[in-house]
């Protein structure tokens, strides 16, 4: 299964509550913090939602 890194690039001061909780659903807290998830639907969903805020890399396994 494929992966993905996220890593938050942008602060979240002046975003609404929702983005926040989704980053925080992430395993996102500050910037330049990185996460490997799978690549789910699920999961990219909530990407496609923060995509202003992070950069998101793929990984092959």
């Amino acid at each position: 299964m494929a992966k993905v890194k996220v890593t938050l690039k942008k602060s979240l001061i002046g975003h609404p509550d929702t983005q926040r909780r989704t980053v925080r659903s992430l395993g996102l807290r500050k910037i330049n913090s990185v996460a490997i998830l799978p690549d789910t639907p699920a999961v990219r969903g909530q990407l496609h939602k923060v995509e202003h805020l992070i950069s998101v890399e793929e990984i092959a396994e």
